[in-house]
């Protein structure tokens, strides 16, 4: 159960990714953060009764999660902004490596053959799904490449607090006051940084209504996974990789990208990858 829950968030979040770029042909970076943040809040409050029973010892924790989650986003944001979506793809991929040393080394986890094998064959698929667009994107500087580190280095931290918290409270709990803390921080930012936002953007953009709904669907899945016994840092970072076929797809049918069957063929390799992990 918990590898198709994992899956469910796996292409979700390839569809996010797509939505993304949509939505920020409309509205400022922080503008689809802030509101899309804020919109999913509001479709948890829902479960703030059971929010509320939370062991207060654990808040600590999720404030913590919601923080790293808050700066890795920014940073992603802007080195998106700044340098080529192929190279950053490729910088992107260090998040699996990050995330199976926390686990082996904070949680124990086991790094079996399989698992070693699986990982190698998505990094390679994802390395050559890329390697074209890389062409030419050299003289990027230093600083954006240290953006997307900080990035996947926060992504795989927040994957180890998920699987660590998911043993004590229940996946409304995470979601509602994780989400409650994200606004609070962006909103914190806006008002400190004094970042000029179109309030009636949201209106008009889409995009991000759709973004707040696959989010809230996702990390619902996803918190449930990591309560799972079976579940693993490791394996679940890989799994997450299928979402690399749903941004081929929609780079083709939305953004019309080329290349497609190249791209099909190393996303083949990743599967094959994800499969041999999980097996």
């Amino acid at each position: 159960m918990w590898i198709a829950l994992v899956c469910v968030f796996g292409i979700l979040k390839g569809i996010r990714d797509i939505i993304k770029k949509k939505a920020m042909e409309k509205s400022s970076a922080m503008e689809v953060l802030f509101f899309y943040t804020f919109l999913s809040f509001i479709f948890v409050t829902p479960e703030i009764k059971t929010a509320l029973s939370i062991d207060c010892h654990y808040l600590g924790f999720i404030m913590i999660k919601s923080l790293v989650i808050f700066v890795s986003w920014i940073c992603s944001f802007k080195a998106i902004k700044k340098i080529p979506i192929g190279f950053y793809g490729i910088m992107d991929m260090s998040r699996v490596v990050f995330a199976t040393v926390l686990g082996v080394a904070v949680l124990g986890e086991v790094l079996t053959r399989n698992k070693i094998i699986g990982m190698i064959l998505v990094l390679i698929g994802l390395t050559f799904v890329n390697i074209r667009k890389n062409k030419g994107n050299e003289g990027v500087r230093t600083i954006y490449i240290v953006l997307v580190l900080v990035s996947c280095l926060g992504s795989a931290t927040s994957e180890l607090l998920d699987k660590m918290l998911m043993q004590h409270v229940t996946s409304s709990q995470l979601q509602f006051w994780y989400m409650f803390f994200m606004v609070l921080l962006y909103l914190g930012y806006i008002v400190i940084t004094k970042t000029k936002i179109q309030w009636k953007s949201i209106y008009k953009n889409y995009w991000i209504i759709i973004l707040s709904v696959l989010f809230v669907i996702g990390d619902k899945a996803l918190f449930i996974a990591c309560g799972s016994n079976d579940s693993t840092v490791v394996a679940m970072t890989l799994i997450k990789q299928c979402s690399v076929m749903v941004t081929i797809i929609g780079g083709k049918i939305v953004f019309k990208e080329k290349r497609t069957l190249y791209k099909i063929a190393c996303a083949a390799v990743i599967v094959a990858g994800i499969v041999i992990a999980v097996i």
